[in-house]
């Protein structure tokens, strides 16, 4: 539960220098976070910061939070039309992320969205 800047600048190097210590090869850099595709930004906001409560009270999720400068789950959350989302899995992958994986949330029309897109995003 956390975005580009903090993927970049802690995560994905902090995983490399231990592989770079150990011997081995840089490793996949799997990351997930909530997804929406939709034209109501503002309600997809609302509902990530009910269904994902939780992300921001626990201790470790916190602080990946904090780091980032989220102030509630739907900050981390990946929510818009289908450029918005697009350009967010881009900067992902800029960020070091080899893999990622959504976890799509919202309306069913919204979750259809999301997946129609992510369908599309995997064959290019």
């Amino acid at each position: 539960m956390t975005g580009p800047r903090t993927l970049a600048s802690h995560i994905v190097p902090t995983i490399n220098r231990a592989a770079e210590r150990a011997g081995r090869p840089a490793p996949r850099v799997h990351a997930s976070l909530p997804v929406c595709v939709t034209t109501d930004p503002n309600r997809a906001r609302e509902r990530a910061n009910e269904l994902f409560a939780i992300y921001g009270q626990l201790p470790s999720y916190r602080a990946m939070l904090d780091r980032e400068g989220a102030a509630t789950p739907a900050d981390a959350s990946v929510i818009g039309d289908e450029d918005t989302v697009a350009a967010a899995v881009d900067t992902m992958g800029v960020a070091g992320v080899t893999h990622f994986a959504c976890a799509p949330f919202g309306s069913r029309e919204e979750v259809s969205r999301t997946m129609q897109l992510f369908g599309q995003l995997a064959r290019h």
